[in-house]
């Protein structure tokens, strides 16, 4: 089933971003808001601690099981936000890379920032999403 999501790109704007600059869907979509999703293991413990592209990979692997549970996937995101508790702009980065790896073509508009923390112990990456698919 093609996509509800259309990705807009404008030749006004730099090209050095590595995800379109906006995205829309048509009225008849059913939207999905996903919590934040955090780099924890089924037990609740905090995956790949100490390790930002670990914990941006779990982070991929549970939202990417959050949206199957909606009849979603990855190519019905149509914006993320990414959450790295650093203050260190390479660690941005290093969670950026991973979460443009897992979208593949799919480059949906995004937002990322550092921030002070996050809710769970040794938890320093988080990823909140909308998607938007027909039925």
């Amino acid at each position: 089933m093609p996509t509800a999501v259309t990705l807009i790109r404008s030749a006004a704007l730099s090209d050095a971003a590595e995800y379109a600059y906006a995205a829309t869907a048509p009225a008849d979509a059913r939207l999905i808001f996903l919590a934040g999703s955090c780099p924890l293991n089924t037990d609740g413990s905090t995956a790949g601690v100490g390790d930002v592209a670990a914990q941006a990979a779990k982070c991929i692997e549970n939202m990417k099981i959050a949206l199957a549970a909606s009849g979603a996937d990855i190519t019905d995101i149509i914006s993320t936000r990414v959450l790295v508790a650093s203050t260190v702009q390479s660690d941005l980065v290093t969670a950026w890379e991973v979460v443009r790896d897992a979208f593949g073509d799919h480059d949906a508009p995004s937002t990322l920032l550092g921030v002070t923390v996050l809710g769970y112990d040794d938890q320093l990456v988080e990823i909140e999403a909308t998607a938007a698919v027909r039925d």
